[in-house]
């Protein structure tokens, strides 16, 4: 004979079961179904510090990616602005040295002007609406000066120029800060103050710069070729370092890359279940629900009395 006790017992086990196996059976179907483990933090129990913690890591380096990648735009059109000052101071340099060969002054000081336009022009180069060698004046056009006359003008010829003091530095990572500005002061006044000394030259007693050149004239334009040599290498240095920064954040770009490829590795591994591990969990509750329920449906058949009753 079944007790009262023990019949109570077993529909209370079983009701248990049932709730159990019904509740996994859900569990595992969302799983599949959203090939997710859980929609919320709290379904990952004592991995859910560590997908925070790794999330938070995923977040922080796609926003490095997002500015490395932004920075190796704006370091292409400095790299191009800067290569024009490096062109306009040879190619001052070269009218220089032809006018000499020549020995005559015809176009010089046209030539002359069109290399401190190109110059001027580069310098002033805006990117994303904001002057690219302002330094923290990014609202201001950093070089004043756009004919041969302002440069003798100025006084001094530093006031030229407008630009902040401060070129800007950009974060590539949490530890990384590199230097990524150049100002146009830095870069272009090698080439205006040679620029400058021909200019005050052709409006002085000694000029102008026309027709065939005199012993004077030879003379000091010989001279000023020093000034023009050291525009060029001083542009070209400037150039190439900011070649080396762009190569820099190329390189940052990579790495940060890969670490994101590592991270989304991880976040899967925490997020994305194991699909024949669910399946199998999940046949084992619609296995394990539907052996409760029929034993359930099989005790609901039988009255108590006909538990309780003698047989025979």
């Amino acid at each position: 004979m079944m007790s009262p006790i023990s019949t109570a017992s077993l529909y209370a086990s079983l009701a248990a079961n049932i709730g159990a196996s019904q509740t996994q059976q859900a569990q595992d179907a969302a799983e599949i179904s959203s090939g997710e483990v859980s929609t919320n933090l709290a379904g990952y129990g004592a991995t859910a510090g560590t997908l925070t913690a790794v999330n938070s890591v995923s977040s922080r380096l796609t926003s490095y990616v997002a500015n490395a990648q932004a920075l190796s735009g704006k370091l292409d059109v400095q790299d191009n602005a800067l290569s024009q000052v490096a062109t306009a101071a040879q190619s001052a340099r070269t009218a220089v040295a032809e006018a000499l060969a020549n020995n005559s002054g015809d176009d010089l000081m046209t030539t002359l002007q069109a290399q401190l336009s190109t110059a001027a022009g580069a310098l002033n180069t805006q990117y994303d609406g904001q002057y690219l060698f302002s330094g923290g004046q990014a609202d201001t056009a950093p070089v004043a000066a756009s004919q041969l006359s302002d440069l003798t003008a100025a006084s001094p010829l530093s006031s030229v120029f407008k630009n902040g003091q401060t070129a800007q530095v950009s974060r590539l990572d949490d530890s990384t800060v590199v230097k990524t500005g150049v100002l146009a002061s830095d870069a272009g006044t090698p080439l205006m103050t040679a620029l400058a000394a021909v200019q005050a030259y052709d409006a002085g007693p000694n000029g102008p710069l026309t027709g065939t050149l005199t012993t004077a004239q030879s003379t000091f334009l010989s001279g000023v070729l020093s000034q023009f040599d050291s525009a060029i290498s001083s542009a070209n240095t400037t150039v190439a370092d900011n070649g080396v920064v762009a190569q820099e954040v190329t390189d940052k770009t990579a790495q940060l890359t890969d670490q994101q490829t590592a991270i989304a590795g991880v976040v899967s591994n925490i997020t994305t279940p194991d699909e024949a591990q669910v399946a199998t969990q999940l046949s084992l509750a619609q296995t394990t629900l539907q052996a409760s329920a029929q034993i359930f449906s099989s005790l609901q058949s039988d009255s108590l009395l006909q538990v309780l009753s003698p047989s025979g």
